[in-house]
């Protein structure tokens, strides 16, 4: 039967993969929008649109690294939730 702790175990492991898949996309453009601002500053160029052509390519490379890294992830998720679902239905 489904009580609350299913519930919240499925829910808190979604939550965590969710995190663990887009922390390295989101950390290159932390980084890139760091270094490029920076850069703004040092240089007085305050172009709002200088940030957006190297953080497409950083997060498209962070992508193509690590792409079959998390889609491991995102389907070892899946196939533990299927896997239990007769557990959720009784």
């Amino acid at each position: 039967m489904m009580d609350i702790d299913n519930v919240v175990t499925i829910t808190r492991t979604a939550l965590y993969t969710i995190i663990k898949c887009a922390a390295p996309m989101l950390l290159v453009s932390l980084v890139i929008g760091l270094v490029v601002s920076i850069f703004q500053t040092v240089t007085s160029i305050q172009e709002q649109t200088l940030t957006f052509v190297p953080k497409v390519i950083g997060i498209f490379a962070a992508i193509m690294i690590l792409g079959h890294w998390i889609l491991n992830e995102i389907v070892t998720y899946t196939v533990e939730l299927w896997n239990g679902f007769s557990l959720y239905i009784r």
